[in-house]
């Protein structure tokens, strides 16, 4: 209880200094209508969240799970409010278990976003570990889901999951998924675990790496790809640290330095086969880790990657050339002691670098409050900000995501909060919602749709080009920040740049495309053009070659007819 006291008591004091300097992020919870905090079942796990335009409106909205409370989905009216229309959506199944993770694709191609919720057991009935299913839901189009679990053939993989990510790792157009598992086997309690009870050989399970078959099932293709791994599985993230084209995949791991590390999975395509390339590339973490946020802090042109921790947070920096990656929290200013969760690069203040912000919390039932972090990109290092900045929160912080909920061209930021445990937590730990009002610079949103590719870009790259400086965003499927996805939208900050030069996606598969000259603020849609996906260039030629022998029969015919009018006129 003393503890409690105490930091209640910091936390106090540091309200008048937050108020000394103009806070660059507003809390909209109430305002907005967001009312929702996660509740976990014995301890310690849950929730995410994910942005989805579910009713393609150009507005995007929230899904965010609930653990024993039940979930949400926040529609946005476009006003800056939402309205949760959970109960009316389908979804409501999701009530008879304890969710977690959830990430969106549209799975078989149909322009809407479907939805993937994991669970780590029943809410009603009291099984051993491993409990229950997945859930997968295909969007109906009309605001409405569909429970289509068995038919996709989920219904009998028991698991207690905690993320997921899609991705589309063979290249065909149709997400992938990769989901992390926690526990093969585990008859205690959640709310007592520690080192001592993660030695047991039994306990620790294998992720699924889930085959999207042409959009109609998924298959469990973890060991053809070679995998044959276990550990205390937080999800991962697939990306393309290499820049060759297709996507890799991190996985996190809890109690690294007990059991199985992090690891960095090499995608071998067209091999069917993923390669752990931790050790040699220096990711294989031994860490507690919870989450991952993905960028290009320094604009070289390589994904770089934060990872959280019990303690302390590592910030693993891309060298490149096939060299290892370096650990560089504490010279650029990252290095300070949390339990963190969700994590999230942004470029927040459009100023053309991106900057960071993660997500603390204590592990549930202990509960002693911790604030977040904010951390601002000044030329390469960061500066810890918080509180001056109005997001120096200290509820129970899990999973994070941003997006530009006003689309007023900057992106805002929503945190999900647990419910503690024991009562008397000396602040109110509810999910937040905060609107961004520190953007002064230009900026552009790049929406994908995919035509071979994913619909909504998953697994794609977008890059855009000013004179000699190169800024890059990878489409995100889920599993980054801590079980959760941002918006699949591309943002940029752009600073007093109106105008960029070139932008260049990166379609999964193979396609590139480049648009010229484009002019910044505003919400441009790019459509992908087949005919330059290195998949369909076969089909694209022979079409190619077929209409220019129909033209030149058509213009053969037209000069003979003008041949024979000739003649007889003559």
């Amino acid at each position: 209880m003393s503890r409690f006291i105490t930091t209640a008591v910091v936390y106090v004091l540091l309200l008048p200094y937050s108020g000394y300097a103009q806070k660059r992020f507003t809390d909209v919870t109430d305002s907005a209508g967001i009312q929702h905090a996660f509740k976990v079942y014995e301890g310690m796990f849950g929730g995410g969240a994910c942005i989805i335009d579910f009713n393609n409106d150009g507005y995007e909205d929230i899904y965010i799970t609930g653990g024993m409370n039940n979930d949400v989905l926040y529609k946005n009216n476009g006003n800056g409010t939402f309205t949760n229309v959970f109960d009316n959506s389908g979804l409501t199944v999701t009530k008879d278990f304890v969710t977690q993770g959830v990430s969106g694709a549209d799975v078989n191609k149909d322009g809407f976003v479907d939805l993937f919720v994991t669970t780590i057991t029943s809410r009603t009935t009291k099984l051993p570990i491993p409990r229950e299913v997945n859930l997968l839901f295909l969007n109906n189009g009309n605001g409405t889901f569909k429970n289509v679990t068995k038919e996709y053939g989920l219904d009998k993989m028991y698991s207690f999951s905690t993320g997921a990510s899609f991705g589309d790792f063979n290249g065909d157009g149709y997400p992938d998924i990769y989901v992390g598992n926690y526990f093969n086997q585990f008859e205690g309690k959640l709310n007592f675990i520690n080192d001592a009870t993660v030695v047991g050989a039994n306990q620790i399970a294998k992720g699924y790496l889930l085959l999207n078959n042409s959009g109609r099932k998924f298959t469990d293709v973890y060991e053809n790809y070679g995998l044959d791994y276990r550990g205390f599985g937080f999800g991962g993230v697939f990306t393309d640290y290499d820049n060759d084209g297709d996507q890799d995949l991190i996985v996190n791991h809890d109690f690294g330095y007990k059991r199985t590390p992090d690891m960095l999975l090499q995608n071998e395509y067209p091999e069917q086969k993923f390669t752990d390339v931790g050790k040699e590339k220096n990711m294989d973490l031994r860490i507690n880790s919870m989450g991952t946020a993905v960028g290009d802090y320094n604009n070289d042109g390589l994904m770089d990657y934060y990872f959280t921790n019990i303690k302390f947070n590592m910030f693993m920096v891309n060298q490149g050339s096939g060299r290892p990656f370096i650990d560089k929290a504490n010279e650029l200013g990252m290095g300070m002691y949390a339990i963190s969760w969700g994590a999230n690069f942004a470029d927040f203040d459009h100023d053309g670098d991106i900057d960071l912000y993660v997500a603390n919390g204590d592990l549930n039932p202990d509960c002693h409050p911790m604030a977040d972090f904010y951390y601002e990109n000044n030329g390469g290092r960061f500066t810890e900000k918080a509180t001056l900045y109005g997001l120096a929160d200290y509820g129970i912080g899990r999973g994070s995501v941003v997006f530009d909920y006003d689309n007023d061209g900057d992106l805002d930021l929503l945190v999900v909060e647990e419910e503690p445990v024991y009562p008397n937590y000396p602040v109110p730990s509810v999910t937040k919602l905060y609107r961004n009002d520190s953007a002064k610079g230009n900026w552009i949103k790049i929406a994908l749709r995919g035509v071979q590719a994913e619909t909504h870009g998953i697994g794609s790259k977008v890059e855009i080009h000013i004179g000699n400086k190169i800024m890059i965003r990878e489409i995100d499927g889920g599993g980054s920040s801590h079980i959760s996805q941002n918006s699949v939208i591309a943002h940029f900050g752009l600073g007093e740049v109106q105008k960029i030069d070139k932008i260049i996606v990166r379609w999964s598969g193979g396609a590139k495309q480049e648009l010229l000259n484009v002019n910044a603020n505003q919400l441009i849609t790019i459509t992908e053009n087949v005919l330059l996906n290195k998949q369909t260039d076969s089909n694209a030629l022979v079409y190619l070659i077929t209409g220019g022998i129909v033209i030149i029969i058509i213009m053969m015919a037209i000069i003979l007819l003008q041949r024979r009018k000739k003649k007889s006129n003559v």
